[in-house]
């Protein structure tokens, strides 16, 4: 694909598309959880997302060891970084001059893990300004901000023209839109042979309904999870063809069970230990090629 510049960032920022997405932006320009920001503070890379892995016992050491909290931080930190190698790993070939899109891009995390990996160019949405004035502030710093960079605008609504994009991705963001509407965007940015990923926690259709663990879970982040038939039939409708489905909710059970020992607790993480445990909630990752 031809090389692709960042235009300078647009003085007007667009307002959210709907009330909803006007409480979504406030929700996360407020947002100063220590679980983010203390975990982003052991190298740099701040993510808003989960982790995935098995717990380096021998790393962690002695719980009475008066290290062991930092170094309780530091592995949750790393099993984050090691969900999104795994997201990385999916994305296929990228070349130096294609560009990847983070759709709901948080701090920027993965964005400079993707530019860091392949040296291509990357942009992020978000609606919270907040986030994105970190993240590029962040890039700033590494200096990379020629080829990271976050947008406040909607992800439905991208300002990337149709086709400009190599790859694109949501990390646990997707519950916050309608994916229909979600997919048909993604599949009008990416090339023809483009690859979309979504890392995602989604009701499991078998249960029957969601439990009462996920609707626990939407409360505390005023999202609407979607059940992993949604996310198949919406693609399926969108020109976006799965290539793999992975079944990440054994590999994210161990994340959840050493934050709920943590400093670091929110609240929240009984709901995702007992949702993953009794099957009602899972957590997947699906690669899809537009055809």
């Amino acid at each position: 694909m031809s090389s692709i510049e960042l235009t300078t960032p647009a003085t007007f920022i667009p307002a959210p598309a709907t009330p909803y997405q006007g409480d979504i932006a406030r929700y996360w320009n407020e947002e100063a959880r220590p679980v983010n920001l203390r975990l982003g503070d052991v190298d740099g890379l701040y993510h808003h997302h989960y982790g995935i892995g098995d717990i380096d016992h021998d790393a962690l050491g002695d719980p009475a060891d008066s290290a062991y909290e930092k170094k309780l931080i530091a592995e949750l930190h790393r099993l984050e970084s090691a969900q999104t190698d795994v997201l990385l790993d999916n994305l296929g070939t990228i070349g130096r001059d294609d560009l990847l899109v983070d759709a709901g891009c948080g701090r920027g995390g993965s964005m400079v893990m993707a530019h860091q990996r392949f040296g291509c160019k990357v942009e992020g949405v978000t609606l919270s300004a907040k986030q994105a004035d970190f993240g590029n502030n962040r890039a700033a710093e590494l200096g990379i901000a020629d080829f990271v960079r976050s947008r406040v605008c909607n992800m439905l609504d991208m300002p990337f023209e149709t086709g400009q994009a190599a790859a694109s991705w949501n990390n646990e963001s997707s519950m916050y839109v309608d994916l229909h509407d979600l997919m048909a965007e993604h599949s009008r940015i990416l090339a023809v042979g483009g690859r979309y990923v979504t890392i995602t926690g989604c009701w499991n259709p078998r249960y029957g309904q969601p439990s009462k663990w996920v609707s626990q879970i939407n409360a505390h982040f005023e999202c609407n999870i979607h059940s992993r038939r949604e996310y198949m039939r919406a693609m399926a409708d969108n020109r976006l063809v799965p290539q793999a489905v992975i079944d990440l909710t054994p590999a994210t059970l161990p994340y959840w069970e050493l934050r709920a020992t943590s400093s670091l607790v929110t609240g929240i993480e009984e709901a995702f230990i007992n949702s993953y445990r009794d099957g009602s909630f899972q957590y997947v990752l699906i690669a899809a090629d537009r055809v």
